[in-house]
């Protein structure tokens, strides 16, 4: 195979366009990226949302009896943690709510102590 042709930016692309006479066809607000295969594709898609790796949130659902109590983990699902490793949890009884709020410091000493979880920074409690 030989080498690749060289691709200009979109404004030499639209100059030479016009130097031509030819029209641009292309959208305004498209982006231009590489042709992948389909299982790099598809390989990147796997990592960017974690689909078949064990994540942080599971750990935590996992244990979520013990490090909050029974009474307050059913009426609580820990959800998401954040890119700030803030964890979301949303609560459906407001007595639960205040009593995760008073224990908070507590509970992510606990949640850092599971592996994988040491980036997880507070919790944020939201009625759900």
């Amino acid at each position: 195979m030989g080498k690749e042709p060289f691709t200009f930016s979109r404004v030499a692309e639209e100059l030479i366009g016009d130097l031509r006479g030819l029209p641009d066809e292309t959208p305004k607000g498209m982006k231009r990226r590489p042709t992948l295969e389909a299982g790099e594709l598809v390989q990147k898609i796997l990592v960017k949302h974690q689909i078949g790796m064990d994540v942080p949130e599971d750990a935590i659902r996992k244990s979520w009896t013990e490090l909050v109590g029974p009474a307050n983990a059913h009426f609580s699902h820990p959800v998401q943690i954040d890119p700030k490793g803030i964890l979301l949890v949303l609560v459906s009884h407001a007595v639960v709510k205040n009593e995760l709020y008073h224990h908070r410091q507590a509970v992510v000493e606990k949640i850092r102590a599971l592996p994988g979880c040491e980036g997880v920074k507070g919790i944020h409690l939201r009625h759900g």
